[in-house]
């Protein structure tokens, strides 16, 4: 049953080999199978986390701190649940739209060990090993980033890897700082160890080297310029992919770091945490506002979106953190699913450029629905998903009377809906501006492409409007967050510094 704990991380790798090893279709089928089992593997480990408390299993039988702990906690399952969500309908909807060059030189084995290092990170227990993480993560992104060659993504890729690479500078140095200082890199064991020397100016510099660290990764401001810059070149599955996770590794990252370890001056780290949220929120969104083409514009997006899941960090409070893990849920989910509805815009229209497309409401009315769907909740429309993660948000911070953050997240709401609005007029009401003939095959191309589409518009409307479950589900893994000794007694047990 423990194996279970590592089953995200096991079951992409023998996909991975699979997907390299077996002729090219048995390959592809390998490469989809493997999220699809990885799915099935999440839920049930969500469900035994909920059933029986968090999770923890020590490799080699080595009590913590002294081996390789893996922690499964409810945020972390529910964090594993969304990655095999969304694997499962990207791995689809790559069967026929990336090209046969890029299958060539291992996307699905890429695609896989990039889930693996996502999986990984969510559930690893030591912070040394979370560097470990998202280093697979951050190499495999790269070269998928990169495959195909074309201008456009290595100028986009040299980007995305050199902000990356100074991430994880930060990151390793860090590191080295807490296990010098410490002498441990448990993260349950650093948190009892923290606490005893939080006016430690070295400890005070490595938190805010990691605050950096993962902020680079989590594109928050300022330092999220890399992000529209890179993720609008690869492939529509590969920018949906990266839109969907990577940026959420940063952002859990910071959550998991905050609500643990360096939680010895709130008044301080998280005020600082609250500024940098509403400066993310606002100017993701101005970003978002001038932008004419799809994918730079959904970008932006991300930015801003990160904002909110920032703000709950910030104001810290039960009520705060659940209205992040649900922004989370929902922006995932959302997010996502907008970069493929892009994508089959693309392949219908073939351009991302506003200007250039018009007149699928009327040629495609169950897109123009679909889009609907992630476009409103990302704008906090009730009752979809995003309205309950802002209505948390919002409510937390009026709570606390934090007048100013509240308002930007009100305005950038508004923002929000107008940059939607305009992919709306451009893309589907106005009429197509080329105005050539128009004919789409139906073929298992475009069958494959809008069964994710559906799959994820489905998802996103049951966690708006069932809302109750998640809410409760969310208010469960915050509780757990915001009383970290919970998670200490789980992983140390009997032993203490």
């Amino acid at each position: 049953m423990k194996m279970l704990i590592v089953s995200p991380i096991l079951i992409p790798l023998v996909a991975a080999i699979l997907a390299l090893l077996l002729p090219r279709r048995l390959g592809k089928l390998a490469g989809v199978a493997g999220p699809a089992a990885l799915l099935a593997a999440s839920l049930a480990l969500l469900h035994w986390v909920l059933r029986d408390g968090i999770q923890v299993l020590q490799i080699g039988n080595w009590p913590a701190p002294f081996g390789i702990t893996f922690v499964v906690d409810i945020f972390s399952a529910i964090m594993v649940v969304l990655t095999g969500i969304i694997g499962f309908a990207l791995a689809v909807y790559s069967f026929h739209s990336i090209e046969p060059e890029r299958f060539k030189f291992g996307y699905y084995s890429l695609f896989n060990i990039l889930l693996m290092g996502v999986a990984g990170a969510f559930t690893t227990g030591d912070i040394f090993n979370m560097y470990v993480w998202f280093e697979v993560l951050l190499i495999s992104s790269f070269v998928l980033m990169v495959l195909g060659g074309e201008r456009a993504q290595i100028e986009g890729a040299v980007k995305y890897v050199t902000l990356n690479l100074l991430s994880s500078t930060f990151f390793l140095i860090a590191v080295a700082i807490l296990y010098g200082k410490l002498g441990t890199l448990n993260m349950a064991d650093l948190a009892v160890r923290v606490s005893q020397t939080y006016d430690d100016t070295l400890v005070k510099v490595a938190s805010l080297l990691l605050l950096g660290a993962f902020g680079i990764k989590a594109a928050i401001f300022p330092l999220y310029f890399w992000l529209p810059a890179s993720y609008h070149t690869p492939p529509a599955a590969v920018s949906a992919l990266f839109a969907g996770l990577l940026t959420k590794v940063g952002v859990y990252a910071i959550i998991r770091t905050f609500t643990l370890i360096f939680i010895w001056d709130r008044t301080v780290t998280h005020n600082v945490i609250l500024i940098i949220a509403g400066f993310t929120m606002f100017f993701g969104v101005i970003g978002a506002v001038v932008q004419f083409d799809f994918r730079r514009l959904l970008s932006f997006h991300i930015i801003s979106q990160i904002g909110y899941m920032m703000m709950g960090l910030g104001l810290f409070t039960t009520v705060a953190i659940s209205g992040s893990l649900f922004h989370i849920i929902h922006n995932i989910l959302a997010k996502t699913n907008l970069f493929l509805i892009s994508g089959f815009v693309y392949h219908l229209q073939g351009s991302y450029a506003l200007k250039k497309l018009g007149g699928l409401y009327r040629r495609q009315p169950l897109l123009a629905f679909l889009f609907i769907i992630p476009a409103f909740s990302l704008a906090g429309i009730p009752p979809l998903s995003g309205f309950w993660s802002k209505f948390l948000l919002i409510k937390a911070g009026l709570q606390l009377e934090g007048w100013i953050i509240v308002s930007i997240a009100l305005i950038v709401s508004l923002l929000t809906l107008y940059s939607m609005t305009k992919i709306w007029a451009e893309v589907f009401w106005k009429p197509d501006p080329q105005a050539k003939p128009y004919s789409v095959e139906k073929n298992a191309k475009y069958y494959s492409m809008l069964m994710p589409i559906i799959f994820m518009a489905a998802i996103n409307a049951l966690v708006g409007l069932y809302a109750e479950p998640f809410l409760n589900l969310t208010l469960k893994a915050a509780d757990q967050l915001m009383h970290p000794s919970i998670y200490i007694e789980a992983v140390l047990g009997g032993y203490l510094p």
